[in-house]
């Protein structure tokens, strides 16, 4: 395995695994159509199927924004702790 050159950090990290994996899970949760392709049970009158993926809506807004902020954090981790 080769390592990287001195003072040259790795370029797969802990945060950028987390950051892909906040990326992916919408994208997962959403083509396994077959977990949520039913009408029970339902919110407020809303079948499951629909409800389901409005619900995705604000959990894909919510981790992108999380991968966003880790992404800016390790950026200016990797430049010296300037700020972008």
């Amino acid at each position: 395995m080769a390592e990287e050159p001195e003072g040259k950090p790795p370029t797969v990290t802990p945060v950028r695994v987390v950051i892909a994996l906040c990326l992916v899970a919408p994208f997962v949760a959403m083509l396994w159509v077959s977990s949520y392709a039913k009408i029970d049970p339902t919110f407020i009158g809303i079948p499951f199927f629909y409800w389901y993926q409005m619900l995705w809506v604000l959990i894909s807004t919510a981790l992108t924004m999380v991968a966003y902020k880790l992404w800016q954090r390790d950026q200016r981790a990797r430049k010296g702790g300037a700020s972008a």
